[in-house]
């Protein structure tokens, strides 16, 4: 299909769908099928034999299939955790060591968690998530708030220190455009990051200054009543794995929750590592390559499984040496654990499918075709900035974001004689803006379910500060376009 205004239609229905309907799987379904009946010519049938069968085609991309099931074993590590006592003994030993004494300095430490495990945005998540989510409820701070600050310092963080998957994926696209010195160019561009510099800043301020508003102080103000989470919330980690006691007759032990937590972190880098350099032996290109070239060439979402399996290997070796579990029990936990992150598998499913009915639709070349109409040298890095926002809000991406808006921007370095470090930093921050406001985009998605929360009520939670956070990059932008 040829570049069409339709193509913009199934995306931003599914979003304006989800949020009145609280339905998600329906939205991001509806949003399929119209986009399937958009390419079969209005055949509405044709369209959902189409859209289920673009469901099924998301499993036969292996990165996505690994995905999909390691958001469903990160339940089985969280019901190990819980029913092993690691959760409780960790609460235990925050509080008996004041680490934490309250809201803010809960709030501190989750900033600073984020900003420190900067491997991959899915890992900061989940790591942020499950060490505050008991001591937020603890503490009386609502979900809504770990959710935000969990999706805050994740994508934002992984792409202001690049030394991870992300920057080696930047610097490939960039690398592909002919720029020489792509990491030199990268490292420069994170000073015109405004976004994601903005965005860690917001977060700061919210937890200094308790600056909530819209949706997020009503969520604030029922926590402090004892409803962490709203009436009528649907979080999409099932109840059965959330609430999950430790064992009787157990000594409840801080190092059950850490170590595991602490061997899927540790693991995110090396499978990065193993995977690049598996890559490239293959193409005998393994002893030229640098340690950038290595990590380009790995496997976020192999690397993901692994350190999710490897972190649930190491818990259930680990409470069957301490007599805590038999095998059956571990077992019987794991699958229970799974079992109750199925909604979120289901999610996972339905947004890759998304994104490759918005590709089939070319929606994000038709968006970026519209804009071009718009260039002049001054407003440059605000348009690249605000079509990189809808692009990422539409398409639920921030990687395809960059991937379409770098090839483009890139070549207005020569045409318009625009400063490059200032372009990169506009796209990125466009593409990580965007990404933020989408209730379609996995790390919005897998930030709902590291913190509990109900995905509809996270999103609207967040938006205010996004949008704050996004109006006020635009200013920057748009001063800057006009110095530089």
């Amino acid at each position: 299909m040829e570049p069409h205004w339709l193509s913009i239609l199934p995306p931003i229905t599914a979003i304006i769908l989800a949020i009145w309907s609280r339905q998600v799987l329906i939205s991001l379904f509806a949003g399929i099928w119209m986009g399937w009946t958009i390419l079969a010519k209005g055949n509405f049938l044709l369209g959902l034999h189409d859209a289920l069968e673009a469901c099924v085609a998301v499993f036969k991309d292996g990165g996505n299939t690994k995905v999909i099931i390691f958001s469903a074993m990160v339940g089985a590590l969280i019901a190990l955790t819980q029913r092993s006592g690691g959760v409780s003994g960790f609460i235990d030993w925050i509080f008996n060591n004041n680490l934490v004494r309250g809201k803010r300095s809960a709030g501190l430490g989750t900033w600073f968690t984020g900003i420190i495990v900067f491997v991959e945005s899915s890992i900061t998540c989940l790591v942020v998530g499950s060490i505050f989510r008991p001591i937020f409820d603890r503490l009386k701070m609502s979900r809504e708030k770990l959710a935000y600050f969990c999706d805050s310092t994740s994508a934002p963080v992984c792409i202001l220190i690049p030394i991870n998957g992300w920057g080696a994926y930047i610097m490939g696209l960039l690398s592909k455009q002919g720029v020489e010195g792509a990491f030199v160019v990268l490292l420069k561009s994170i000073l015109f990051n405004w976004y994601a510099i903005l965005a860690l800043a917001m977060v700061l301020i919210v937890i200094l200054f308790d600056f909530h508003i819209g949706p997020m102080a009503a969520a604030e103000k029922r926590a402090q009543e004892g409803k962490v989470l709203n009436d009528n919330s649907e979080p999409l980690v099932s109840d059965d794995v959330m609430s999950l006691e430790a064992k009787e007759g157990i000594t409840s032990r801080a190092r059950n929750m850490l170590i595991p937590i602490a061997t899927m972190v540790i693991m995110m880098p090396m499978g990065l590592w193993i995977t690049g350099s598996s890559a490239l032996q293959a193409k005998n290109a393994l002893t030229q390559a640098s340690f950038f070239d290595i990590l380009s060439s790995g496997s976020g979402s192999t690397s993901v499984f692994w350190a999710v399996l490897t972190a649930i290997t190491v818990a259930a070796f680990m409470y069957r040496i301490q007599g805590i579990m038999k095998i059956d029990e571990i077992m019987n936990l794991v699958v229970k654990g799974m079992g109750g992150l199925m909604p979120l598998a289901m999610l996972m499913v339905l947004a890759f499918a998304i994104g490759a009915t918005c590709k089939e639709l070319q929606t994000g070349l038709y968006v970026s075709e519209v804009a071009k109409q718009w260039l002049s040298p001054k407003l440059i890095p605000l348009l690249l900035f605000g079509v990189s926002a809808f692009i990422a809000f539409s398409t639920g991406t921030s990687w395809g974001t960059f991937a379409i808006m770098i090839p483009i921007g890139i070549p207005l370095v020569g045409t318009m004689d625009a400063n490059i470090h200032l372009v990169v930093g506009a796209i990125l921050s466009g593409g990580i803006f965007g990404d933020h406001c989408s209730p379609i985009s996995d790390t919005t998605i897998i930030s709902s379910m590291a913190s509990g929360c109900d995905h509809i009520d996270h999103v609207k939670t967040q938006l205010p500060y996004a949008l704050l956070t996004g109006a006020i990059a635009s200013v920057i932008y748009l001063v800057l376009g006009l110095i530089f």
